[in-house]
Parts: structure tokens; C-alpha cells; sequence
């Protein structure tokens, strides 16, 4: 997921692509504790989208206050 593609969204759409990522942010963790994770990059890339997300949700935020 690119910063731009995340940009052109909404707020309500980042806050559903938000609230999908940490499910499976979730999944993933038993995933690993039950010793079925294949995609172990899969874990670093969720975070580092979760991490955009909010970035950019708090960017627009604070335009909109300003």
C-alpha cells in the first residue's frame, strides 16, 4: 500500500482499511504462536500499513483543526 494511494482515500474508508488490517494483524499473531505462519513477511508489512494509516488519519485531522 502506497502513501499516496492512502492519501486519496477518505477518512471513514482508512478507518474500515484500519479496522481490516488489525484483524488480521491479529490472525497472524496466532498464526505464528501456533507455528502456522507461512508468510512471515506478511507480519512487518501489516504494521508498517497500520503505521501509514494512522499517520496520514492524524495528518488529515490536523488540517482539518488548523
Amino acid at each position: 500500500m502506497k502513501a499516496s494511494d492512502v492519501r486519496a482515500k477518505t477518512e471513514d474508508q482508512l478507518r474500515e482499511d484500519l479496522e481490516g488490517l488489525k484483524k488480521e494483524q491479529f490472525n497472524l499473531r496466532f498464526q505464528r504462536a501456533t507455528g502456522q505462519l507461512e508468510n512471515t513477511a506478511r507480519v512487518r508489512q501489516i504494521r508498517r500499513d497500520i503505521a501509514r494509516i494512522q499517520t496520514i488519519l492524524r495528518e488529515k485531522r490536523m488540517s482539518d483543526n488548523a
